[in-house]
């Protein structure tokens, strides 16, 4: 009876670890952001894992002809180190933890806006829910993986 209890316990164990590794690993790589007001793609944004906390950085920017091809965050606050930084290559998320399913805890920025959010992320039928919130207030926008050229 011992064994049976403690193989049972030895295989949830396993699923349990399986499970938190493969939101972990399903997370991680190149996402494409979608702007959910026109739904046209933003960015390209790399989500990585550092210190057990998710992070994501801007490796490309998809412009319409006329914009400025290398904007700087001009409209980020006068605190923040990234006030009047290259956008492109810029660290936007920072400081996830995962817990209970989702990542929670850490801040998002919109560097179009120059505003940091409150964030969360996890993954939905392949898709990255990217949700930015402030107290009850919150916008959800929806990313894809990234296939193409960086």
């Amino acid at each position: 009876m011992k064994r049976l209890f403690v193989l049972s316990a030895s295989i949830i164990f396993l699923l349990l670890s399986n499970i938190l590794f493969a939101q972990h690993e399903n997370i991680t790589g190149l996402w494409k952001s979608i702007d959910d007001e026109t739904g046209n793609p933003k960015s390209v944004v790399k989500i990585y894992l550092k210190n057990g906390k998710l992070y994501g950085d801007i490796v490309k920017l998809f412009r319409k002809p006329g914009e400025d091809p290398d904007p700087v965050c001009d409209k980020c606050d006068d605190k923040d180190p990234r006030k009047n930084k290259k956008i492109l290559g810029m660290n936007i998320i920072k400081d996830m933890k995962f817990d209970d399913g989702v990542w929670d805890d850490g801040e998002i920025l919109d560097p179009k806006k120059g505003k940091t959010y409150d964030c969360k992320l996890w993954v939905e039928k392949g898709k990255l829910q990217v949700r930015g919130y402030v107290a009850f207030f919150y916008r959800t926008q929806e990313w894809v993986r990234y296939e193409g050229e960086i």
